[in-house]
């Protein structure tokens, strides 16, 4: 039976006149889009002409809350106390929910952002505190997680509907984690080389991480971030390779347990 994943990609991080990626671009390959609730990053303007773009090509609509650090790009790691986290998430879901639902479109997924996910992905109080509070919002949601870290268990445990996620242009270190950004080779820029690693990910039904470990896990979707200089290529050669390899491109459906 032919392999089926989800391409997504963040977007809707472009703030006034100040453009971020290609986010139009992007829509033609993706089938997921997690856009910015004006947090870390995006206004009003930019959230509502992404999500009508994302309608107009099929894609499905996520929400993508981050820290409330506009300059830092949600990248930097901020304390907060459990209601403010909590109300934090709320606060941005809610902002996506009404901005879909005005447009005739509906948030079918979240997925956390920068810091907020890195911090998350090893602090399972930390991740079950935003996910609890999404779920207060939306019952239905899909929580993306990181695959294999603390988040899924954390999903497991909770009984909602989540899809596992792994990244194209990330290395990844020996306990699902990403490598930080601030290492040598922490960020993948060459589409020849994220293409075929990333098949290889998926017929092999694991994590690859820089030392060779292979960590089994659930791949629902793959994540294409649009900030960087080669985003828009190495988002097509990772599509293309997936198609020829014979893997198909579709949304995913979640998955409970």
């Amino acid at each position: 039976m032919t392999k089926s994943v989800d391409l997504n990609a963040d977007m809707g991080e472009s703030f006034g006149p100040w453009n971020m990626g290609d986010d139009s671009a992007l829509l033609d390959i993706v089938s997921s889009a997690n856009v910015a609730c004006g947090f870390h990053a995006g206004d009003p303007d930019v959230m509502a002409a992404t999500m009508t773009r994302a309608m107009e090509c099929n894609v499905g609509i996520g929400s993508h809350p981050g820290f409330a650090d506009l300059q830092g790009f949600g990248r930097r790691k901020m304390q907060l106390s459990k209601d403010n986290l909590k109300n934090t998430v709320r606060y941005q879901l809610g902002a996506s929910r009404g901005m879909a639902a005005a447009l005739g479109g509906q948030v079918r997924h979240l997925k956390l952002h920068g810091a907020l996910a890195n911090m998350s992905s090893v602090d399972a109080d930390m991740a079950r505190a935003c996910y609890e509070a999404a779920l207060e919002v939306d019952p239905d949601i899909i929580i993306m997680v990181l695959a294999a870290t603390e988040m899924e268990k954390v999903v497991r445990e909770l009984g909602c509907t989540w899809a596992g996620e792994i990244f194209a242009d990330r290395a990844y270190n020996d306990d699902a984690t990403l490598v930080d950004r601030s290492k040598p080779g922490a960020v993948i820029h060459d589409p020849t080389v994220a293409g075929p690693r990333i098949l290889q990910m998926v017929q092999e039904g694991a994590i690859i991480t820089e030392s060779g470990k292979r960590i089994a896990t659930n791949i629902d979707t793959i994540c294409l971030h649009g900030d960087t200089p080669t985003a828009v290529a190495l988002a097509g050669a990772v599509r293309s390779s997936l198609t020829e390899g014979g893997i198909k491109i579709t949304q995913f459906s979640g998955r409970r347990g």
